[in-house]
């Protein structure tokens, strides 16, 4: 077994290496706030001031107003009350007024009403609550993307269109970039087509954010974000939201975030998270710089699988994100080559990170192109910290992984 030492890391969508000034902060942060930042005492005021420096940070992260910034377990929490917000009225106990004013609705296992449109190629936490809501009256509308992992402005106007037949439409969905292709959605375009017929758009903007300028989110009225995206520390995202937008929490307890995310929070993950969204202002020119090196190991990988005879077939085209190349391997399986690389101390994923351990091929490459690409499919995704001599080993290892594998067919 190779020494952690020589692990190459190229699986940064999955989660960053958190920062070494994240982690200084955070056993700052650990030292003077043990405190419950509820109290209204000296050591409980000390420890809630983290949690407003992060709420303050993502706020200028993401464009929003720091009042109108929820902090959350992470991006899964984050896209599961942006859903759950659309169906407030019912999702709430009877007479009970939305969270956003100070006061909590309750959830409840009622029925409920309107439309909801969505992607197919979500991250799991946007499509498998669609699907619980589906289970609980909702009309949900998917969207199909395109072969190239673009989602079409006019197929979610046509979306729009059809769902309105059936029920109003609450809530329109499109993540800012995929999770497994890197492909840029068209979220302005949508934005504009989704307020012209009266509803709201939510961006999932957690591979986007710190990577991206603003641009990419821009005109979504609720986003979600993750800390460990953007090198910071696990467990700690947040839902940003527009004025107006009036929220109703997943769970019940406490007042903590106007009660919408009751439960104690922790003031040392928020010092981590905001040390890591003010770096994150200035990640994306960091990140755009990779784009040569991201094309640098495509280019690689095509040479070594050529010469193996498994010429590898990019998923993924037009805009996409500058550290992410998704690559099928006609004749091999990509959780097999997952697992031979990690033998070989290369760290890769075939699919998203939740969904690890499935046998199911990822669901985005299977709406983009089908079952047999996806089931050859091993996502590559670089960062700050990776070197040139990172890429060109990574594809050294690869060709070693490539000349001892029995070929298989795809999806066997």
């Amino acid at each position: 077994m190779r020494p952690a030492s020589s692990v190459i890391y190229l699986d940064w969508n999955a989660t960053t290496p958190p920062h070494p000034e994240v982690l200084a902060a955070m056993q700052a942060a650990a030292e003077v706030a043990w405190a419950n930042p509820a109290s209204v005492h000296g050591p409980g005021r000390r420890a809630r001031a983290f949690i407003e420096q992060a709420r303050e940070a993502v706020a200028r992260l993401t464009g929003f107003d720091a009042r109108d910034v929820t902090l959350t377990s992470g991006g899964t929490e984050a896209n599961n009350l942006a859903l759950l917000h659309a169906f407030g009225d019912e999702v709430g106990a009877a007479g009970a007024p939305a969270a956003g004013a100070g006061a909590a609705g309750a959830p409840a296992a009622g029925r409920l009403h309107g439309a909801l449109v969505v992607s197919r190629i979500e991250h799991p936490s946007v499509t498998r609550a669609a699907e619980g809501l589906a289970g609980r009256g909702v009309h949900v509308a998917w969207v199909d993307p395109e072969p190239s992992g673009r989602v079409a402005p006019e197929a979610i106007a046509a979306a729009i269109d059809r769902a309105a037949a059936v029920a109003p439409v609450r809530l329109v969905i499109l993540q800012a970039v995929n999770h497994e292709t890197g492909v840029v959605q068209p979220v302005a375009d949508a934005a504009a087509i989704v307020h012209a017929r009266g509803a709201r758009l939510h961006v999932d903007a957690v591979q986007a954010v710190g990577r991206l300028p603003a641009e990419a989110w821009a005109g979504a009225d609720l986003v979600s974000v993750a800390a460990h995206k953007i090198r910071g520390p696990k467990g700690i995202g947040a839902l940003a939201v527009r004025p107006g937008v009036r929220l109703r929490p997943v769970l019940l307890g406490g007042a903590q975030e106007r009660g919408l995310r009751p439960g104690t929070q922790d003031p040392v993950a928020a010092a981590g998270f905001a040390v890591a969204a003010r770096r994150a202002l200035g990640a994306p020119a960091r990140y755009a710089a990779l784009a040569p090196l991201r094309d640098r190991l495509e280019a690689e990988l095509t040479q070594v699988g050529r010469a193996a005879g498994a010429s590898p077939v990019r998923n993924g085209e037009g805009a996409r994100a500058p550290h992410v190349a998704n690559l099928s391997w006609p004749g091999w399986r990509g959780d097999e080559l997952c697992a031979a690389l990690d033998l070989e101390g290369v760290a890769v994923s075939s699919g998203a990170a939740c969904s690890a351990g499935t046998a199911e091929p990822s669901p985005v490459l299977t709406a983009m192109l089908g079952p047999e690409r996806a089931a050859s499919a091993v996502r590559f995704s670089i960062g700050e910290d990776t070197t040139e001599a990172d890429v060109v080993e990574a594809a050294r290892r690869v060709a070693r992984v490539l000349s001892r594998l029995r070929s298989l067919p795809a999806g066997s």
